[in-house]
């Protein structure tokens, strides 16, 4: 991004912030576009602006694109048995269970299954799946399909996203933290999976989450987790980030994004049809906060902004600021002496794979893995690799047959079909 596309953003903010100020004069009708351009940004996991020349996509297309992306794309289609659980605060959490078929003979799996996990029976290990910020469980599409049927499997939503229930405490104007997740992980888990081994897959957020799972229960970790998975995550000093953007306009974002959030939370109807008015200009800020690949499948790309749209502006606004807070560093110890894998992105903008790094050299065991040209939604980017590392963890764990492996399994260009 160029110096002046930085400065133009700055000032945006800046005057979004003025904007609220003026709310009860009716300034928010006047902001709602400002805003719905900060949203997005936000959103898309990123805490800065994208070029303006983003704007030039034609509007017409886009619209018909995604329209017929929207009804033919088959991402996030896959359900479960579905179960509630509830946090310490009464909050609805909504989980999914896919369950190991018994009557599945090898042969059924077909050959790509068989390839993927052998055909042997695999050991009794639920996999827990934790999503990011703004997402759902869907984004863990690909690699639900490839454990289908072969490992049981447990994916849930966060708490306000996706079909999990608004934050009760929210609701009484307390703040989101990290640690509040970590203690809704532990009721899914209560619920789901209340006995026998299990293994953490936390994408983004999810990671947070799955440490401060740990942080707060390590009697459990040390009792039954056989395995984790950290992918595009941090454990801390997400305030350094800079998002892409040059010092100068991460130090102005920085400073008025809070203040733009809190008050746009305040005025949600409003900000919602500002959001919708910048769809185009959403599209593209997605994109490049969440992939780095030029050859994307359209219809993949679609799908993640499907699900960060999806967020509601006053559950972006409450969850920001948790992340400058988050620091589970010393958490990490309780993974030293199990099977660890660590995935990033190497030109993921929200959650660099410096901090991917950083978690690896605490924990010298694990299985660093940077994936060239992908971004912060890697799973969805490049599916395959993911797959295939995690098939590999779960084979150090015991849950699949030694010798599992992945030959490019969910390919996301435009010719692929999704298993």
């Amino acid at each position: 991004m160029s110096e002046s596309s930085a400065e133009v953003v700055a000032n945006a903010a800046t005057a979004a912030v003025a904007a609220s100020a003026a709310g009860a004069a009716g300034g928010w009708r006047r902001a709602t576009g400002i805003a719905g351009v900060a949203i997005g940004v936000v959103a898309a996991g990123a805490a800065a602006g994208v070029a303006l020349e983003r704007m030039t996509v034609g509007r017409g297309m886009r619209q018909k694109a995604r329209l017929a992306l929207d009804s033919a794309g088959p991402y996030g289609s896959l359900r479960g048995m579905p179960g509630k659980a509830f946090a310490d605060d009464g909050t609805e959490l909504y989980y999914e269970v896919d369950d190991v078929d018994p009557e599945a003979a090898p042969a059924a799996l077909g050959p790509r299954r068989r390839r993927l996990f052998g055909r042997k029976a695999p050991a009794p290990v639920t996999v827990v799946f934790s999503h990011g910020y703004c997402l759902n469980q869907d984004s863990w599409h690909f690699q639900r399909a490839a454990l289908r049927g072969v490992v049981r499997t447990v994916h849930w939503d966060q708490r306000s996203h996706g079909r999990s229930g608004r934050g009760v405490a929210q609701g009484r104007d307390e703040p989101v933290t990290i640690e509040q997740l970590g203690r809704d992980l532990k009721a899914v888990i209560d619920a789901a999976a209340p006995e026998g081994p299990i293994v953490l897959v936390g994408h983004s957020m999810g990671g947070m989450t799955v440490m401060a799972l740990a942080d707060q229960y390590p009697e459990l970790v040390r009792e039954r987790v056989a395995g984790v998975a950290f992918v595009g995550t941090s454990s801390g000093r997400l305030g350094e980030v800079n998002y892409g953007l040059p010092v100068a306009g991460v130090n102005v974002v920085r400073r008025v994004l809070p203040g733009v959030l809190k008050a746009m939370g305040q005025r949600a109807d409003l900000v919602e049809k500002g959001r919708r008015a910048t769809a185009d200009l959403f599209a593209g800020i997605i994109k490049r906060y969440s992939f780095a690949s030029r050859d994307v499948d359209p219809a993949i790309a679609r799908f993640a902004e499907r699900m960060i749209e999806s967020t509601p502006i006053d559950v972006v606004a409450e969850y920001y600021p948790a992340f400058n807070d988050h620091d589970k560093t010393e958490a990490l110890a309780h993974f030293a002496d199990m099977p660890v894998l660590v995935l990033a992105g190497v030109q993921d903008l929200v959650t660099p794979s410096e901090h991917s790094e950083a978690i690896a050299d605490l924990l010298p065991d694990a299985e660093l893995v940077l994936v060239p040209d992908a971004g912060h939604l890697v799973m969805l980017e490049h599916p395959e690799v993911v797959t295939d590392r995690l098939a590999d963890l779960l084979t150090r764990t015991g849950a699949v047959p030694a010798g599992a492996t992945v030959k490019g399994y969910g390919s996301t260009s435009s010719t692929a079909q999704p298993g």
